[in-house]
């Protein structure tokens, strides 16, 4: 199996395993982060170094300019998009819902669920041309 996956929240975790994963499987990935560029930088290092092919890419996915950025940089560098995992994902600090100010709020619903819905988008786009 190949082609060119986005992994979102790809720079440790579950997305770093999956990128690289990924990799092993054939695909070419684009490694999204929103900080960590260290963290980026060591997964798209070690898919290169197994003879994968890679790209780190930062991005806010709850920010649509950051999210057709993204997709665009991928499209010019690693070719026609065949696959997207959605990972990106805030939870933590834990607390308890009445601890929780607004704007946290905001900033959760805006990548767990505004994220996922415009990458999901921008992929069902690509992938239905």
């Amino acid at each position: 199996m190949s082609g060119v996956v986005i992994v979102t929240g790809a720079s440790r975790g579950i997305g770093a395993a999956t990128a690289r994963l990924a990799a092993e499987r054939g695909y070419a990935v684009c490694v999204n982060y929103h900080e960590r560029a260290d963290a980026a930088a060591d997964v798209v290092a070690a898919i290169k170094g197994s003879g994968g092919r890679a790209m780190a890419v930062q991005a806010d996915v709850s920010i649509e300019a950051d999210v057709m950025r993204m997709f665009e940089a991928c499209d010019a560098q690693l070719g026609t998009l065949t696959a997207l995992v959605n990972n990106a994902g805030i939870v933590a600090p834990q607390a308890k819902l009445e601890s929780i100010d607004g704007a946290r709020m905001q900033r959760m619903f805006g990548i767990n669920v505004i994220g996922s819905l415009l990458c999901a988008r921008e992929a069902v786009w690509r992938m239905s041309v």
